[in-house]
Formats: structure tokens, sequence, C-alpha cells
């Protein structure tokens, strides 16, 4: 009989193909996520248009899906945690794939609205499982990189939104791109069969069969026997209360702190999604060019996750992401002054790259901050409270719009939340993360064990 940490395990685990089909999942997960997230703000202005709505309308209409979104992430992020992560996922993929297809066949802000809402549950609620079900299957010298090259897809999904309704649009009409997020549901059997079920729930079940072929998938080197047995750091008691053990073990601080830079963050990216095709086309430019600002926006959000992962994994994650928020504000700011077009585009995308990539790289470091049995939990609450950030940041822009106030003050007030995340992140108490005390863990025991040597008689 042996003793497995499978903690320890997965940290010095090699990329393998377990890893890539995890990867590869939640990459598509994360890809169909993104595009039924970003097909409103991409159709904004032919909704507007053909239901006759104003912009205080249509920032309420596109904020429907962010409600649901915000109970989806608290209430569905919890649920793994009882009925395991794939079927979680395979619900959430159901629910937003069925009912922003049906957000197409309406011709009313009301019946528009309930749709999306309900499809935002599925939206929101797959993004902490997504992320949870990523990070606890990486090696620890890549995990941060492995998460945001996951979450990189959440801005693939952004511009399959874009091109698809820049390309039609125009001739077919805005339920063209509704109707194109119905087809994903027929993914969730194969879901279903093939993705794994996390290690939380698997542990806290102690289902022997599916950890020891998880195990051996995980690193095809070691040999299992029927009667190991399987232990893991951090793993805590998830019963009971789950909630309430985000504020434990100095970790409550740090809570708030998260849930205020969610918020920041989740301002900013869907202030930008939703209106960005709507202002650019004020400024002057077709629905063509303005969807092409779009598509600027999220090309620089993959280097942003692709980048700022690569960063997180080499130097300190909290201080990236610090540098990476006050970064979205400055270029915010640049977005006032009279630019060039070409000019334009690039800070565009580095104001991608510091919005939409730094709030994946935040999903990365809150998943890593959490023990293993209130991960979900802990991404599910900070998702879903900032999620009141994102469903303030279209109602507020489209009052700025309304008021016909200076295009410049919404990019003001974008990059002024920036600010507030910057601090926000900057005031979270790294020494309390699993991740920092895994490690303490680890250099404890190593010296320990020096220590017994160097007592042994000679």
């Amino acid at each position: 009989m042996q003793h497995i940490e499978v903690n320890k395990l997965v940290d010095e685990a090699k990329f393998n193909r377990f890893h890539a089909k995890v990867l590869a999942w939640c990459l598509l997960v994360i890809i169909i996520d993104g595009y039924d997230i970003a097909v409103a703000g991409a159709a904004l202005p032919s909704i507007m248009k053909e239901m006759g709505v104003d912009a205080s309308t249509a920032g309420f209409m596109t904020s429907s899906a962010l409600f649901g979104m915000m109970f989806g992430a608290i209430f569905l992020g919890a649920l793994s945690d009882k009925i395991g992560r794939r079927w979680t996922i395979s619900i959430c993929v159901l629910l937003f794939s069925i009912f922003t297809a049906a957000a197409g066949l309406t011709h009313d802000p009301v019946t528009f609205s309930v749709m999306r809402f309900i499809a935002g549950l599925g939206l929101g609620g797959v993004m902490p499982n997504i992320v949870a079900q990523m990070t606890e299957y990486s090696p620890q010298r890549i995990r941060s990189f492995m998460t945001t090259v996951m979450f990189s897809g959440y801005a693939v999904g952004g511009i399959l939104a874009a091109a698809l309704g820049k390309q039609f649009i125009a001739e077919f009409g805005w339920q063209v791109v509704f109707f194109a997020a119905g087809v994903p549901v027929l993914l969730i059997p194969i879901i279903l069969k093939t993705m794994p079920e996390s290690l939380s729930f698997l542990m806290a079940r102690q289902d022997a069969q599916q950890l020891h072929r998880v195990v051996r998938q995980i690193d095809p080197r070691i040999e299992t026997h029927p009667d190991d047995q399987f232990h893991a750091l951090h793993q805590g008691n998830s019963a009971g209360a789950p909630a309430a053990e985000l504020f434990q073990d100095g970790r409550g601080v740090s809570t708030f702190m998260f849930w205020i830079a969610f918020f920041t963050g989740l301002f900013m990216i869907y202030a930008l999604s939703t209106w960005l095709t709507k202002l650019m086309a004020m400024s002057g430019y077709s629905l063509g060019s303005a969807l092409s600002f779009v598509i600027a926006l999220n090309l620089g959000a993959i280097v942003g996750a692709i980048g700022g992962g690569w960063l997180a994994d080499r130097f300190h994650i909290k201080w990236v992401l610090v540098a990476m928020y006050a970064l979205g504000a400055v270029y915010l700011y640049m977005m006032t002054f009279k630019l060039s077009t070409e000019v334009l585009y690039l800070v565009v995308g580095a104001v991608g790259a510091c919005t939409t990539g730094a709030q994946l790289i935040a999903y990365a470091y809150c998943a890593q901050f959490y023990p293993m049995s209130i991960r979900s939990t802990g991404i599910g609450m900070a998702s879903g409270i900032g999620r009141s950030g994102a469903i303030a940041a279209p109602m507020l822009i489209g009052l700025i719009v309304s008021l016909k106030l200076p295009l410049q003050h919404n990019f003001l007030v974008i990059g002024a939340a920036g600010l507030v995340g910057a601090v926000a992140l900057a005031c979270i108490n790294h020494r309390r993360s699993a991740s920092r005390q895994y490690v303490d863990t680890e250099l404890n025991s190593a010296s320990t064990e020096r220590q017994e040597l160097l007592d042994l008689p000679t």
C-alpha cells in the first residue's frame, strides 16, 4: 500500500495527452461561452434599429444576461461540489446554447431580456467550474499559463461573434448569429462521456476506481494498487457552509479585495464588449469597421492572456495583475485623444490585453488562492459578485450615451475602474493563498528531513 498525495502528483506531473485533453475541452467550452456573451454586443446596433429601442433600454437588454450570470456564477459554481463538474458544465452548456438561440426568435425587448437572463445562468455558472477544472489538473510550473491559454478562448469567441456579425448581419439579420449559438448543445453527450471528473469531487467521495484511473493518466509512470490511499493537502471539509470558509484562515480581507477586483475588471470588459461597436459607429465608422475594432480588442485580449499568463508563471502573479489593470486605465485614457485609425487599432488592442486579458489572469489567481475544497465556491462568489460590475457597465454607459455626453466620458469612466481594481489587487494578502501555503509546507517538510539527517548519530 502507498499513500498518494494528489496535490503533489498534479503539481509535479509532466504535460501529457491527459493534460492536453483537459485543456482542449476547457478551451472549447470557453470559446462557446465567449461567443454567447459577445453576440449581443456585436448585434446591438441592428437590434436597436429593428426593435426601435433607445440606448438606455438597450443597456438594460444586454444587462439581462449579466443578471443571470451573477446568479449562475454563485449557485451553479457551488453546485459542482455536490453533483460533480461534468454534470454542472453540461447543464450550463444546455442553458446558454438553447436560450441564446431562443433570443433570436424574439421581437420585443422584454422577451429578449428573459431569454438572455436564462442563458446568463449557464454563462455565469460555467466560468468558475471551467477555471477550477483547469487549475486542478495543471502542473504547477505552467498552471497560470495553461489557465490563461484556456481563457484566451473567451476572446476567440468574441472574435467569432464579431466576424460572423460582420459577414452575415447586414445580409441575413441579427438573428443569424444567435441561432448559431444553439449548435454546441450537440456536444453535451460527448462532454459527459470524455471529460474527467474533478479531483475535489472524487476525493470528497473517495471514488477509488476513478481516482486510480485519473492518477495513472496524470502520471503514466506511477503504478497504483487496490489498497492505495489518496490524500490532498488543504482539502479541508466542504461540508456545512463552504462560503463561510472564504473568510477563514486569514482570507477575509483578500476575499473582499478579489470581489472588488472582479467588479472593476468585469465592469471594464462588459462596458467595452457591449458598447464598443456602437461607440465607434457613433464616431463615424461603418458597422463593418466598428466590428473590426471589436476584433482588435479580442486579439489584444488573447495576447494579454497568454503573455500575462507566461509572465505570471515567472514572476509574481499578483503584481503582474496590478500592472495590467493600471496599464488598462492608461490605455483607456489614451482613447480620449484624437488618434489616427492605425494607432487607434493598436491602442484598442492594448486595452483588450489589459482588461479582458488581465481579468482572465485574475480568474487564474483566484483559483490558485483558494484551497481545493472551496475553489469552485471561491471563484463562483468572486465571479458572481463581480457580475454586478458587468451589469452596471452596459446600463451606465447606455445612460451616458442617451444623455449625449462627449464620447470621451465613456472611456474615462471605464478607465477609472481599472485604477480601483489595481489598488484592490495590491491589497490581497498573498501569504494566505493555498499555493503559497503548499510551498511553505513542502519547504518545512524538507527542512525537517534535513534536520533529522543532521541529528543522526555518526
